[in-house]
Protein backbone atom coordinates (compact mmCIF):
# COMPACT_ATOMS: atom_id res chain seq x y z
CA UNK A 1 0.00 0.00 0.00
CA UNK A 2 1.22 3.13 -0.80
CA UNK A 3 1.65 6.05 1.59
CA UNK A 4 -1.28 8.47 1.82
CA UNK A 5 -0.86 11.72 -0.08
CA UNK A 6 -3.76 13.29 1.30
CA UNK A 7 -3.21 12.39 5.15
CA UNK A 8 0.24 11.96 4.61
CA UNK A 9 0.47 9.09 7.35
CA UNK A 10 3.49 6.57 7.96
CA UNK A 11 3.17 2.95 6.68
CA UNK A 12 2.25 1.59 9.69
CA UNK A 13 -0.73 4.05 10.46
CA UNK A 14 -2.19 3.61 6.78
CA UNK A 15 -2.12 -0.01 7.66
CA UNK A 16 -4.14 0.39 10.82
CA UNK A 17 -6.48 2.71 9.09
CA UNK A 18 -7.65 0.48 6.70
CA UNK A 19 -8.09 -2.50 9.09
CA UNK A 20 -10.64 -0.40 10.77
CA UNK A 21 -11.88 1.01 7.96
CA UNK A 22 -12.54 -2.46 6.38
CA UNK A 23 -14.04 -3.38 10.12
CA UNK A 24 -16.39 -0.72 10.07
CA UNK A 25 -17.68 -0.64 6.62
CA UNK A 26 -17.99 -4.72 5.63
CA UNK A 27 -21.32 -5.45 5.41
CA UNK A 28 -22.42 -8.14 7.43
CA UNK A 29 -24.92 -10.80 6.78
CA UNK A 30 -28.59 -10.82 6.87
CA UNK A 31 -30.60 -10.54 10.20
CA UNK A 32 -32.14 -13.18 11.97
CA UNK A 33 -34.97 -13.12 14.62
CA UNK A 34 -34.54 -13.44 18.08
CA UNK A 35 -37.19 -14.10 20.90
CA UNK A 36 -37.63 -12.56 23.83
CA UNK A 37 -36.62 -15.67 26.80
CA UNK A 38 -39.93 -14.51 28.83
CA UNK A 39 -41.99 -17.10 29.03
CA UNK A 40 -45.10 -14.81 30.03
CA UNK A 41 -45.48 -12.69 27.19
CA UNK A 42 -47.36 -9.11 28.03
CA UNK A 43 -50.35 -8.61 26.12
CA UNK A 44 -50.77 -6.29 23.43
CA UNK A 45 -47.21 -4.71 22.57
CA UNK A 46 -45.50 -6.43 19.32
CA UNK A 47 -42.04 -4.92 18.98
CA UNK A 48 -39.85 -4.85 15.93
CA UNK A 49 -36.06 -3.42 16.69
CA UNK A 50 -34.77 -2.11 13.34
CA UNK A 51 -31.54 -0.31 12.38
CA UNK A 52 -27.98 -0.63 12.27
CA UNK A 53 -24.90 -1.73 15.24
CA UNK A 54 -26.17 0.73 17.75
CA UNK A 55 -28.91 -0.80 17.65
CA UNK A 56 -27.67 -4.72 17.15
CA UNK A 57 -25.02 -3.96 20.03
CA UNK A 58 -22.30 -4.24 18.54
CA UNK A 59 -19.09 -3.35 20.63
CA UNK A 60 -21.24 -4.48 23.85
CA UNK A 61 -20.21 -8.10 23.87
CA UNK A 62 -17.60 -10.15 23.56
CA UNK A 63 -19.63 -12.98 22.05
CA UNK A 64 -22.67 -12.11 19.59
CA UNK A 65 -26.04 -14.14 18.75
CA UNK A 66 -25.18 -14.12 14.59
CA UNK A 67 -22.96 -12.62 12.01
CA UNK A 68 -25.51 -9.11 12.64
CA UNK A 69 -23.53 -9.01 16.07
CA UNK A 70 -26.55 -8.68 17.86
CA UNK A 71 -26.12 -9.21 21.51
CA UNK A 72 -28.35 -9.80 24.93
CA UNK A 73 -26.29 -6.59 25.79
CA UNK A 74 -27.98 -4.54 23.61
CA UNK A 75 -30.85 -1.98 24.46
CA UNK A 76 -33.53 -3.44 22.27
CA UNK A 77 -33.17 -7.05 23.72
CA UNK A 78 -32.62 -5.43 27.05
CA UNK A 79 -36.22 -4.11 26.81
CA UNK A 80 -37.66 -6.66 25.69
CA UNK A 81 -36.12 -8.88 28.99
CA UNK A 82 -37.85 -6.24 30.59
CA UNK A 83 -41.35 -5.82 29.31
CA UNK A 84 -42.04 -9.11 27.93
CA UNK A 85 -43.92 -8.58 24.82
CA UNK A 86 -46.26 -10.42 22.77
CA UNK A 87 -43.78 -10.92 20.20
CA UNK A 88 -40.06 -9.46 19.29
CA UNK A 89 -38.58 -9.89 16.66
CA UNK A 90 -34.58 -8.25 16.27
CA UNK A 91 -33.87 -7.55 12.78
CA UNK A 92 -30.83 -4.77 13.67
CA UNK A 93 -27.46 -5.34 11.87
CA UNK A 94 -24.51 -4.12 12.20
CA UNK A 95 -22.89 -2.05 9.56
CA UNK A 96 -26.55 -1.50 7.86
CA UNK A 97 -27.57 1.54 5.31
CA UNK A 98 -31.15 2.99 5.03
CA UNK A 99 -31.13 0.83 1.96
CA UNK A 100 -30.56 -2.24 4.24
CA UNK A 101 -33.49 -1.55 6.47
CA UNK A 102 -35.86 -1.61 3.36
CA UNK A 103 -34.25 -4.74 1.56
CA UNK A 104 -33.39 -7.00 4.52
CA UNK A 105 -35.17 -6.01 7.71
CA UNK A 106 -39.07 -5.18 6.95
CA UNK A 107 -40.30 -8.55 6.69
CA UNK A 108 -41.28 -8.92 10.57
CA UNK A 109 -43.71 -5.50 10.27
CA UNK A 110 -47.59 -5.70 9.83
CA UNK A 111 -50.98 -4.66 10.76
CA UNK A 112 -50.46 -6.21 14.55
CA UNK A 113 -47.15 -4.23 15.44
CA UNK A 114 -47.27 -1.88 17.68
CA UNK A 115 -44.13 -0.46 18.71
CA UNK A 116 -40.59 0.10 16.24
CA UNK A 117 -37.28 1.07 17.31
CA UNK A 118 -34.84 2.34 15.03
CA UNK A 119 -30.96 3.72 14.78
CA UNK A 120 -30.28 4.52 11.27
CA UNK A 121 -28.36 6.88 9.47
CA UNK A 122 -24.63 6.95 10.57
CA UNK A 123 -23.41 4.35 8.17
CA UNK A 124 -25.23 6.36 4.86
CA UNK A 125 -22.89 9.45 5.81
CA UNK A 126 -19.69 7.28 6.85
CA UNK A 127 -19.59 8.07 9.82
CA UNK A 128 -16.55 4.70 10.39
CA UNK A 129 -14.86 6.42 7.64
CA UNK A 130 -15.18 9.83 9.62
CA UNK A 131 -14.30 8.54 13.07
CA UNK A 132 -11.06 6.52 11.35
CA UNK A 133 -9.90 9.21 9.72
CA UNK A 134 -10.12 11.54 12.65
CA UNK A 135 -8.01 9.32 14.83
CA UNK A 136 -5.35 8.40 12.05
CA UNK A 137 -5.16 11.65 10.03
CA UNK A 138 -4.43 15.33 10.49
CA UNK A 139 -6.65 17.68 11.69
CA UNK A 140 -7.11 19.10 8.12
CA UNK A 141 -8.06 15.74 7.23
CA UNK A 142 -10.38 15.41 9.72
CA UNK A 143 -12.29 18.48 9.26
CA UNK A 144 -12.33 17.64 5.69
CA UNK A 145 -14.06 14.35 6.41
CA UNK A 146 -16.34 15.66 8.66
CA UNK A 147 -17.91 18.58 6.40
CA UNK A 148 -18.43 15.70 3.95
CA UNK A 149 -20.21 13.60 5.90
CA UNK A 150 -21.87 17.06 6.44
CA UNK A 151 -23.04 17.84 2.86
CA UNK A 152 -23.94 14.16 2.76
CA UNK A 153 -26.52 14.39 5.88
CA UNK A 154 -27.90 18.00 4.47
CA UNK A 155 -28.23 16.65 0.83
CA UNK A 156 -28.68 13.01 1.04
CA UNK A 157 -30.12 11.72 3.94
CA UNK A 158 -33.43 13.06 4.13
CA UNK A 159 -34.79 11.42 1.13
CA UNK A 160 -33.18 8.28 2.55
CA UNK A 161 -34.86 8.88 5.51
CA UNK A 162 -38.09 9.65 4.27
CA UNK A 163 -37.82 6.08 2.63
CA UNK A 164 -37.36 3.85 4.68
CA UNK A 165 -40.02 5.77 7.53
CA UNK A 166 -42.64 5.93 4.61
CA UNK A 167 -42.21 2.23 4.06
CA UNK A 168 -42.41 1.26 7.84
CA UNK A 169 -45.40 3.03 7.95
CA UNK A 170 -46.98 1.51 5.20
CA UNK A 171 -46.07 -1.97 6.39
CA UNK A 172 -46.84 -1.02 10.33
CA UNK A 173 -49.86 1.42 10.33
CA UNK A 174 -50.65 0.90 13.96
CA UNK A 175 -47.43 0.92 15.22
CA UNK A 176 -45.30 3.85 17.54
CA UNK A 177 -41.95 4.06 15.82
CA UNK A 178 -39.06 5.63 17.90
CA UNK A 179 -36.01 6.84 16.23
CA UNK A 180 -33.31 7.05 18.36
CA UNK A 181 -30.17 9.45 17.74
CA UNK A 182 -26.27 9.09 18.09
CA UNK A 183 -24.02 9.99 20.90
CA UNK A 184 -21.36 13.25 21.08
CA UNK A 185 -18.21 11.14 21.26
CA UNK A 186 -16.19 13.39 23.19
CA UNK A 187 -16.21 15.37 26.75
CA UNK A 188 -15.12 18.69 25.56
CA UNK A 189 -14.35 20.07 29.39
CA UNK A 190 -11.75 17.02 29.43
CA UNK A 191 -8.85 19.43 28.75
CA UNK A 192 -6.50 16.58 26.94
CA UNK A 193 -7.49 13.56 25.30
CA UNK A 194 -4.81 10.92 24.78
CA UNK A 195 -4.16 10.65 20.93
CA UNK A 196 -6.97 12.96 19.46
CA UNK A 197 -6.80 17.13 19.46
CA UNK A 198 -9.43 19.72 20.60
CA UNK A 199 -10.33 20.48 17.27
CA UNK A 200 -10.87 17.21 16.43
CA UNK A 201 -12.91 15.97 19.33
CA UNK A 202 -14.82 19.62 18.66
CA UNK A 203 -15.58 18.94 15.08
CA UNK A 204 -17.08 15.39 15.44
CA UNK A 205 -19.12 16.26 18.57
CA UNK A 206 -20.08 18.87 15.79
CA UNK A 207 -21.08 16.52 13.33
CA UNK A 208 -22.96 14.45 15.72
CA UNK A 209 -24.93 17.19 16.06
CA UNK A 210 -25.52 17.46 12.66
CA UNK A 211 -26.78 14.07 12.16
CA UNK A 212 -28.84 14.09 15.13
CA UNK A 213 -30.24 17.28 13.43
CA UNK A 214 -31.27 15.58 10.39
CA UNK A 215 -32.65 12.54 11.93
CA UNK A 216 -34.60 14.58 14.27
CA UNK A 217 -36.08 16.93 11.68
CA UNK A 218 -37.18 14.40 9.38
CA UNK A 219 -38.82 12.20 12.34
CA UNK A 220 -40.64 15.31 12.74
CA UNK A 221 -42.30 14.94 9.62
CA UNK A 222 -43.86 11.66 10.17
CA UNK A 223 -46.78 11.27 12.26
CA UNK A 224 -46.24 8.51 14.89
CA UNK A 225 -43.03 8.56 14.87
CA UNK A 226 -40.85 10.13 17.78
CA UNK A 227 -37.17 10.77 18.56
CA UNK A 228 -35.24 10.69 21.49
CA UNK A 229 -32.01 11.97 21.87
CA UNK A 230 -29.11 9.96 23.40
CA UNK A 231 -26.40 12.48 23.20
CA UNK A 232 -27.32 14.07 26.84
CA UNK A 233 -27.36 10.81 28.21
CA UNK A 234 -23.80 9.97 27.79
CA UNK A 235 -22.31 13.22 29.27
CA UNK A 236 -20.28 12.52 31.87
CA UNK A 237 -19.35 9.06 30.18
CA UNK A 238 -17.69 10.10 26.92
CA UNK A 239 -14.45 9.09 25.46
CA UNK A 240 -11.97 10.53 27.58
CA UNK A 241 -13.70 10.63 30.72
CA UNK A 242 -13.23 8.35 34.11
CA UNK A 243 -15.70 5.90 33.15
CA UNK A 244 -16.64 6.15 29.45
CA UNK A 245 -19.70 4.28 28.23
CA UNK A 246 -18.02 4.41 24.35
CA UNK A 247 -15.54 2.29 23.15
CA UNK A 248 -12.66 4.27 21.50
CA UNK A 249 -10.07 2.15 18.98
CA UNK A 250 -9.87 -1.30 20.54
CA UNK A 251 -9.94 -4.90 19.19
CA UNK A 252 -11.51 -6.32 17.19
CA UNK A 253 -11.61 -3.01 15.69
CA UNK A 254 -15.22 -3.80 14.49
CA UNK A 255 -16.60 -2.13 18.27
CA UNK A 256 -14.52 0.83 18.16
CA UNK A 257 -16.84 3.81 18.65
CA UNK A 258 -19.34 1.85 19.81
CA UNK A 259 -21.72 1.66 23.18
CA UNK A 260 -20.49 -0.70 25.69
CA UNK A 261 -22.75 -2.40 27.59
CA UNK A 262 -22.69 0.42 29.98
CA UNK A 263 -23.57 2.30 27.38
CA UNK A 264 -26.62 0.19 25.99
CA UNK A 265 -28.26 -0.02 29.04
CA UNK A 266 -27.56 3.53 30.62
CA UNK A 267 -28.33 5.64 28.11
CA UNK A 268 -29.94 3.95 24.95
CA UNK A 269 -32.18 1.79 27.05
CA UNK A 270 -33.18 4.49 29.05
CA UNK A 271 -33.88 6.97 25.97
CA UNK A 272 -36.05 3.50 24.54
CA UNK A 273 -37.94 3.80 27.55
CA UNK A 274 -38.71 7.32 28.19
CA UNK A 275 -39.97 7.11 23.92
CA UNK A 276 -42.06 4.11 24.20
CA UNK A 277 -43.71 5.46 27.89
CA UNK A 278 -45.60 4.11 30.34
CA UNK A 279 -48.45 2.96 27.69
CA UNK A 280 -48.33 2.18 24.12
CA UNK A 281 -50.57 4.12 21.51
CA UNK A 282 -51.16 4.06 18.09
CA UNK A 283 -50.38 6.50 15.56
CA UNK A 284 -53.90 8.35 16.17
CA UNK A 285 -53.27 8.29 19.77
CA UNK A 286 -55.97 5.51 20.53
CA UNK A 287 -54.75 3.28 22.91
Amino acid sequence: MRKSRTFGMPRNRVRALAAVLAALTTTALGPTTTDSAHAAPATGVHYVALGDSYSAGGGSSTTYLNDCNQSVNSHPYLYAQLTAPATFDFQACGAAKTTDVLDKQLAPLGDTTTLVSMTIGGNDIGLGTVMATCLFGSDSACLDAIATAETTAHAELPGKLDAVYDAIRTRAPQARVLILGYPRFYDLDVPACLGISATKRTALNKGADVLNGVIRDEVAQHSGFVYEDVADRFAGHQLCDSNPWLHALKWPVGQSFHPNAAGQSGAYLTALQAAAGPERRSPNGAR
